[in-house]
């Protein structure tokens, strides 16, 4: 949805990538239900420049581990650890 619909990210994770290309994050504007994300036909693959031009606050934690899950702060740029 933040790429289709211009929603922010408002979660993040990385996950060990699944292919060469693959950074590994997925992101949600936390808008998606659980039916959304079950239809493969809403997922889509996304460079990560092309994420990072949509919401560019993503930016500054793209280096981060696998493993690492972040929230929004609410009413701001900033993301918090899970």
């Amino acid at each position: 949805m933040s790429t289709v619909d211009g929603l922010p990210i408002m979660y993040m994770y990385r996950e060990k990538p699944q292919f060469l290309t693959d950074s590994g994050w997925r992101f949600f504007s936390s808008k998606e239900t659980q039916a959304y994300v079950n239809d493969a036909d809403n997922l889509g693959f996304y460079d990560i420049n092309t994420v990072a031009n949509y919401d560019p606050t993503i930016i500054p934690y793209l280096e981060l581990a696998v493993g690492s899950e972040l929230v929004r702060k609410t009413g701001s740029d900033q993301f918090s650890m899970v």
